[in-house]
């Protein structure tokens, strides 16, 4: 599949990605190949193939799970602009005109 200029600028644009006319034509071949090995994986058949976490059956090694509660309140508030009961003060994200 061939990825024209104009959808791949859309799609830049989706991503907020901001590209050169020169950048789009240069990244085009690449991403057609890239986009025609995904269609070529999506044709292998994968019906019984049970899913795997890992290639390797060897398990993980774990850490404890050690619950605190950090007990760096006071030096972490200490960066905020303001505080309160200790809590970090930030302004409204939402105005309510009700």
């Amino acid at each position: 599949m061939s990825l024209d200029i104009k959808s791949i600028k859309k799609v830049a644009s989706l991503a907020r990605i901001r590209m050169s006319d020169e950048e789009l034509e240069r990244i085009s071949p690449r991403l057609s190949k890239i986009i025609d090995f995904v269609e070529q994986l999506a044709e292998v058949d994968t019906d019984n193939v049970e899913p795997l976490a890992n290639v390797v059956d060897i398990a993980p090694k774990l850490r404890e799970d050690i619950v605190n509660d950090g007990g760096y309140e006071e030096k972490i508030l200490a960066n905020a602009p303001e505080s309160s009961q200790g809590y970090f003060v930030v302004p409204n994200a939402i105005e309510d005109n009700t």
